[in-house]
């Protein structure tokens, strides 16, 4: 069974730095990409950075660029999100999500994903 927990998130303050974690289990292969995703209050779910467990390649939205890094450690099955200099639009509940297609582009996110972890929430104050 495919699982994905999500952890890091918590109170940060605006300019400071958080670490985001996606743990990965159940996978019987690396031909898949896994991505960060985030629901701010009152907005829809949007992707934020996505990388291919099979390739390394990565894609992160215009928004984040530059602040986010998404990376991964193929030894703990763990997908990170290193996030910098974050800013109150920048609080959200952010899911990391799994997709049976080992690329990464800006078409990434529109893809459906079977699995989720169960978000975590990020506060940033000004």
């Amino acid at each position: 069974e495919v699982q994905l927990q999500a952890s890091g998130g918590g109170l940060v303050q605006a300019g400071g730095s958080l670490r985001l974690s996606c743990a990965a289990s159940g996978f019987t292969s690396d031909d898949h990409a896994i991505s960060w995703f985030r629901r701010a209050p009152g907005k829809e779910r949007e992707g934020v950075s996505c990388i291919s467990v099979r390739y390394g390649n990565t894609y992160t939205v215009d928004s984040v660029k530059g602040r986010f890094t998404i990376s991964s450690d193929d030894a703990k099955n763990t997908v990170y999100l290193q996030m910098k200099n974050v800013k109150p639009e920048d609080t959200a509940v952010y899911y990391c999500a799994a997709v049976s297609y080992p690329h990464c582009s800006a078409h990434a996110f529109r893809f459906e994903y079977e699995y989720w972890g169960q978000g975590t929430l990020v506060t940033v104050s000004s």
